[in-house]
């Protein structure tokens, strides 16, 4: 039988699961997954734990202890949120340990609210990481202009990091540039740097979806021959920026000091279209060094009927930029997709994050009663959450 996750794994892309719930953990699923489908990370967001709390009762317990103790609703999250994903680490450890520390990790968001003040990212980012206390977490950190010096200064103090929500090239940019100063400053803190893992989550399918909208709108044969392009040929030139920075001199002083590189994390990789190949975000996204996160649904697919064609990104570069030349020829404006996007990206991270906050209040109040929970106005809020946030 064929084992195609296995052979996307030998052609360096690491499978991580962007998904995590109670239910997964306690039935033994998350575990199936890294030994069975060559799973080797986990991804999480406010949405996908908003729909995890509403639909298990083996959150119940731990509901009424915090009921019952009168714990105030972001904090009963944040205990929640940290539980599951502590769990999740210690399941994935195997991984880390069988990397050296690259994969088996699980990353946990910081509070989306708070994407625009850097020293309350930084704060917060510092809790979790004590909070979970487990060397295999990744605190993700949004790639706003604030979001920058909160992902210096969080690596600085030896913590490790997903960038998340990069839709453009020169946000990917400051990204790496603000990954390698937070390394260099780790190590003039005394910090070891093969402790210090990051991943610069490169958002997909949602670039497709915004200019595919843009194209309809303009009508033309030749804006309609360009949808479902754009996405591809995006990540395909932020890998070409990858691997410049990481050839560099001054990336090499890191790496002798024992220093992992920042790799690619591709992200929200479901197919948004029904008319575009279910797996298109994973086939033409495959190159050494890379991540692929990817709902459960993605991850079966591509074990059915995923195609491994070995690198589908090196030597793909002067395409890409032509589709981009194209796109501006029939009146895209790229960098005003890209502040669309992550403008958007924030909100509905911040809209998930509420209607978390919201589920969790309804559900400690029914815990309160002596009421099972979650109930229905609680799931009634992780499927807003769900159609607020999307996949990740």
């Amino acid at each position: 039988m064929t084992d195609r996750l296995g052979d996307l794994t030998a052609a360096g892309v690491a499978v991580w699961l962007d998904d995590l719930s109670r239910v997964r953990l306690s039935s033994g699923g998350l575990d199936r997954l890294r030994r069975e489908q060559h799973v080797a990370g986990v991804t999480t967001n406010p949405t996908i734990f908003a729909k995890a709390l509403s639909d298990a009762d083996e959150y119940n317990w731990q509901l009424k202890d915090l009921a019952t103790r009168g714990i105030e609703v972001e904090e009963a999250v944040r205990m929640l949120t940290t539980y599951d994903v502590r769990w999740a680490c210690d399941v994935m450890r195997p991984s880390y340990d069988g990397s050296a520390g690259v994969d088996g990790r699980v990353s946990i968001e910081v509070d989306p609210r708070v994407a625009h003040d850097t020293d309350k990212t930084v704060a917060e980012a510092k809790a979790l990481w004590w909070l979970v206390d487990r060397p295999n977490l990744y605190i993700k950190i949004p790639a706003t202009e604030e979001g920058l010096a909160a992902i210096t200064a969080t690596l600085a103090e030896g913590i490790s990091v997903n960038v998340t929500l990069i839709f453009g090239l020169d946000r990917y940019s400051a990204v790496m540039e603000a990954f390698l100063a937070g390394l260099e400053q780790a190590k003039a803190n005394g910090h070891d740097l093969s402790t210090i893992g990051s991943v610069a989550s490169f958002f997909v399918s949602r670039v497709d979806s915004e200019i595919d909208k843009q194209l309809d709108k303009i009508g033309s044969e030749e804006a309609k021959a360009l949808r479902g392009k754009a996405a591809v040929a995006n990540a395909q030139l932020a890998y070409e920026r990858y691997t410049e920075v990481f050839s560099s001199d001054r990336w090499q002083a890191l790496a002798d000091a024992g220093a992992h590189p920042q790799r690619p994390l591709w992200a929200s990789t479901s197919t948004k279209n029904p008319d575009y190949r279910d797996v298109i975000y994973v086939e033409e996204l495959i190159a050494p060094g890379t991540v692929n996160t990817m709902p459960e649904s993605v991850v079966t697919a591509y074990a059915e009927h995923g195609e491994t064609r070995g690198d589908t990104i090196t030597g793909s570069y002067a395409a890409a930029r032509q589709v981009f030349a194209d796109l501006a020829a029939v009146g895209i404006d790229m960098d005003d997709v890209i502040a669309t996007l992550e403008r958007e990206g924030v909100e509905k991270f911040e809209a998930s994050w509420s209607e978390l906050l919201d589920g969790v209040r309804t559900s400690l109040a029914a815990a309160a009663q002596g009421a099972d929970a979650p109930n229905e106005a609680a799931k009634g809020n992780a499927e807003a959450a769900r159609r607020a946030g999307g996949n990740a």
